[in-house]
């Protein structure tokens, strides 16, 4: 099969995993000629550039293409887009995110190549205002008739797509963001020594969250609640994975609160370097307010960790209150409180959520599950579009 997968950029981030891990599993488990066509990569999040040549993988690079709304650019990134199918003639054309999705379906229904697009998070979504949320509705629901199918990350994708009008739910299948569970379930590092470099002894208690420093994502409450979290659990420690805009504000609030001894920010880290810090953690925190279905939830279950998360779109799917994690309503500093302070005092409820969390999810996330159940999903749909 000839595939062409497209992404606005290859920054550092679930959706840029999700579709790099799809075109190699596509690759390597069907020999599938695969090539991804994105963006420019670049951004404090970090790329991912180097990783997907690494793989194998073929890469186009438009130039032009970007997040943010330009019209001339995005309509040069139109022609480009749709050149590049012409000159690659896949049997099927899937996109990713918003702006590609949006661009890249309409070329491929242009050319009459059938198109499959991928929700990794919803267009229309907290903290935009009435206006833009009406508008990327219009838009995703002009681009979902110019595309075959639609896959979600997480049944909540689709509940929200369906219930937006964006298309009929038969139209939609959902199939979990996969990912190469081996550094998870076997660290390439010893713990701890991870943890002794990172400056955390042996009986702190590490509560890590891996996430870009971005407002979205939520790192304003678990500062919030860090304080009554260290004074419930004096040994508590906070291992802050990531890099963004915020690092500098987040960093003078925690001086502020006096709490600089108990935060590690690692700063930019390589995607080959998670696990093994989130194995040097003793359980994890998902604190956004939006998110489809954030990656980091399962890895953290996979590596044995127990998972508190705000009760938000596709994590109520794989945190199980009291089997693999535990459930805050969204927002909620007290609730963030009660939840860590729990587990940072309770060593045995740690190792029981973990060990449930692995052996529920470790097969289910495999990145060679979802390129399988990516790939019947484009068979279905060539099918059909040679049929019709």
């Amino acid at each position: 099969m000839r595939i062409l997968h497209l992404i606005t950029r290859l920054i550092v981030g679930g959706a840029q995993e999700n579709t790099l891990l799809t075109a190699a599993g596509q690759a390597e488990e069907f020999g599938d000629d695969v090539v991804v066509v994105t963006g420019p990569g670049d951004g404090p999040e970090g790329s991912l550039l180097d990783w997907a040549l690494e793989r194998g993988l073929e890469i186009h690079m438009i130039p032009e293409m970007g997040r943010a709304i330009r019209p001339l650019a995005d309509w040069r990134s139109f022609r480009r887009i749709k050149a590049a199918i012409a000159d690659v003639a896949p049997d099927i054309v899937h996109t990713h995110s918003s702006k590609a999705g949006i661009l890249g379906r309409a070329a491929a229904s242009r050319l009459g190549v059938p198109v499959v697009h991928t929700v990794h998070g919803a267009a229309f979504h907290f903290g935009q205002s009435g206006v833009a949320q009406s508008v990327y509705r219009l838009a995703e629901r002009w681009a979902a008739r110019r595309c075959q199918h639609i896959i979600s990350v997480c049944d909540a994708m689709t509940t929200q797509y369906v219930s937006a009008g964006i298309a009929p739910a038969d139209k939609f299948s959902t199939v979990y963001s996969g990912m190469d569970v081996e550094p998870f379930l076997d660290p390439p590092r010893d713990r701890l020594k991870v943890r002794e470099e990172l400056g955390f002894s042996n009986q702190d208690i590490v509560i890590g969250k891996v996430a870009r420093l971005f407002d979205l994502k939520g790192h304003r409450y678990l500062l919030e609640a860090a304080g009554a979290i260290v004074e419930a659990c004096p040994s508590a420690r906070f291992l802050l994975i990531g890099d963004g805009p915020l690092r500098s504000q987040l960093e003078a609030r925690i001086s502020r609160d006096g709490l600089a001894d108990h935060f590690v920010l690692t700063g930019l880290v390589p995607p080959g370097r998670v696990p093994e810090l989130i194995h040097a953690t003793d359980l994890v925190v998902h604190a956004s307010v939006w998110e489809g279905l954030a990656r980091v939830l399962p890895q953290a279950m996979i590596a044995g960790k127990p998972v508190v998360s705000f009760e938000i779109d596709g994590a109520p799917e794989v945190v199980i209150p009291g089997e693999t994690g535990l459930l805050v309503e969204p927002e909620s500093v007290d609730g963030l409180v009660a939840a860590v302070s729990r587990l940072a005092g309770d060593s045995d409820l740690r190792e029981q959520l973990g060990d449930q969390g692995c052996r529920r999810w470790t097969e289910t996330f495999r990145y060679q599950e979802m390129a399988r159940r990516v790939r019947e999903i484009y068979q279905g749909v060539i099918r059909r579009h040679r049929a019709g």
